[in-house]
């Protein structure tokens, strides 16, 4: 994987103005490696069911978003029905391909560890999904309750509905959440919502060329010994737990 360069992204400034109290995470492509197992077994099922789609479209349609909008978006792009089981196919087939291929994005255990505020995860996941996965990477106890899905408002992302949702759940004003993001919708959410957001691009399904333009340019990270090195005010004086609602 390709290291970037942190120094130009350090947060003295903005991330310094604000009193940041609750780091939410995104889930796949953040804290687990999903995306490249997730492609794999969509792809296969679209094909399947008559329809061609490659890596670019998955990016470009699909990373980041709930399944509904994956759903329409084949609709209204392929004008093809899908079968009625094709949602329940696809997640039972992903299940059991995550039980045998999921694992964390390495790294990312040094940081909950360290981390010196609340943490939570807002997830385009489905609620079942998303709590295995964190099973499965042993990732579940640092988070407890404070996980939230799309499926709990009205407009996932990149509507900021999500993350202002998981903020008021866990007692925090905006201004002082900061967001780590992989996908475009979820980034446009974060920014949406007010908060501060970090584009972390560590994922095997993403490189340098993935970081998203923007005005102004997001802070972009691709391993997670970067985390406090950009934001050392976040990190614990010493060891100990991290600083979540599963803590």
């Amino acid at each position: 994987m390709q290291t970037l360069d942190t120094s130009s992204s350090r947060v003295s400034g903005p991330l310094a103005e604000r009193d940041i109290a609750l780091v939410i995470f995104d889930c796949d492509g953040v804290l687990v490696d999903s995306e490249p197992i997730s492609e794999r077994v969509l792809l296969a099922a679209l094909a399947e069911a008559g329809v061609a789609v490659d890596h670019a479209y998955f990016k470009a349609h699909f990373l980041g978003r709930s399944f509904p909008r994956v759903a329409q978006s084949i609709r209204d792009d392929f004008r093809v029905a899908l079968p009625a089981t094709f949602e329940s196919d696809y997640r039972e087939r992903l299940l059991l391909a995550f039980e045998a291929e999921l694992k964390p994005v390495a790294g990312v255990f040094e940081v909950l560890e360290r981390l010196a505020v609340r943490a939570c995860v807002a997830t385009s996941s489905s609620p079942p999904r998303v709590r295995r996965s964190l099973q499965l990477a042993g990732l579940d106890s640092y988070f407890g309750e404070a996980v939230f899905t799309a499926s709990q408002v009205a407009r996932g992302k990149p509507a900021p509905d999500l993350f202002l949702h998981a903020a008021a759940e866990c007692g925090v004003e905006p201004e002082r959440c900061l967001v780590i993001e992989d996908s475009v919708p979820g980034l446009e959410a974060a920014r949406a919502a007010g908060m501060a957001v970090w584009h972390f691009i560590g994922g095997s399904h993403l490189d340098a060329g993935d970081a998203a333009p923007g005005s102004p340019p997001l802070p972009v990270f691709d391993r997670w010994d970067a985390f406090f090195e950009m934001a050392p005010q976040l990190a614990r004086e010493t060891g100990g737990r991290a600083a979540g609602e599963g803590s």
